[in-house]
């Protein structure tokens, strides 16, 4: 792969280098990473380096654009919180004013830049129904745009691993999911635990012990209770989250897809099991702009690896798809995370 990449907000850019320790890090860590009162300490020790060059080399990471965010990945919808898609048909003139806008309205957790007349995509988190419905109509009148709501109406797969190799090259691994619980019931101290740990750990060798004293608590609790919600699949997982565009997989594309409704459920249970796929879901129609009642996130290291992956789900499709697309992303707006307490 060649030395210099398009970003995706435009300008040219050199490959980041990526070093022996980085690398074994981000392959072995984007989850699993423990939850002990010294937990750099045990990390650095499997990967046969020291305590302090192991915090170094993640603030590193994380300053140079490598890692999105270090720490805990929750799940709103075990929280007992709500998030979905939403999209707008932005006008070119306006486009750089509207992304301003939601750039600061907390509830906007990921913003993009795709093409396609719906122009601005945009993921929304909040701990109620009622909040989020808020949102979409402050984000309405702020804008003076339209805002299409697509919430998830069925899972059929969500998560993926970087795995990085010696050579510069990049691969997506499927992560596999537990069964889906019930939300649980979190107390005052939990959620000022979430919001005190949402954006990510303190790089310091006791991050616990950091976290404790904004909350007012102690270390071993602290642990115990993200113990806790890890075990209830409250946290996704615990660790790296890469900036996999910054790290060279770069075809991003959201495909979408008109299929059947009778056999919606068929096909996406098989589309989600595809390798290439790192999110799978079922959402609404909104006719007559859109059609499209299947989405399927794909990706490779350019936008010809990502078609093919799509040409993959075509076909699966076969027969009952009346039309299809790939969104391609074209510039990250805001990726903050979905942070929906605190």
């Amino acid at each position: 792969m060649k030395d210099t990449v398009r970003d995706p907000v435009g300008e040219t850019c050199r490959l980041p280098a990526r070093g022996p320790l980085e690398r074994g890090f981000l392959n072995r860590f984007q989850g699993g990473f423990p939850l002990t009162q010294r937990p750099f300490r045990k990390v650095a020790a499997e990967l046969e380096t020291d305590e302090d060059t192991l915090i170094a080399t993640v603030r590193a990471m994380l300053e140079r654009g490598l890692l999105s965010r270090f720490g805990p990945l929750y799940n709103a919808e075990r929280l007992g919180g709500c998030f979905t898609l939403a999209a707008m048909a932005v006008p070119e003139p306006d486009f750089v004013r509207t992304a301003k806008i939601l750039d600061v309205i907390p509830e906007v957790a990921h913003n993009y830049r795709r093409d396609h007349r719906l122009n601005m995509w945009f993921v929304l988190a909040t701990p109620d129904q009622g909040k989020l419905t808020g949102a979409i109509r402050r984000i309405r009148s702020l804008t003076g745009l339209m805002v299409y709501d697509f919430p998830k109406l069925r899972e059929y797969h969500l998560g993926f691993r970087l795995q990085l190799d010696a050579d510069g090259g990049i691969a997506v691994r499927r992560i596999e999911r537990d069964k889906a619980v019930e939300p649980l019931e979190l107390d005052d101290l939990d959620r000022r635990i979430v919001a005190a740990t949402q954006a990510g750990y303190p790089l310091q060798a006791e991050p616990f012990t950091a976290v404790a004293a904004q909350i007012d608590c102690n270390a071993p609790t602290v642990i115990e209770r993200l113990s806790r919600m890890l075990q209830a699949g409250a946290i996704r997982r615990i660790g790296a989250v890469p900036n996999h565009y910054r790290l060279g997989l770069r075809g991003n594309g959201m495909s979408v897809w008109d299929l059947d409704d009778e056999q919606v459920e068929v096909l996406g249970k098989r589309i989600g099991a595809l390798d290439c796929v790192s999110h799978c879901y079922l959402r609404p129609r909104r006719l007559p702009l859109w059609p499209y009642n299947l989405f399927a996130m794909v990706h490779g290291r350019n936008r010809d690896e990502a078609k093919a992956a799509a040409t993959r789900i075509e076909a699966i499709v076969a027969g009952h798809c009346r039309r299809q697309e790939v969104l391609f992303s074209e510039a990250i707006l805001k990726k903050a995370g979905l942070r929906f307490v605190g």
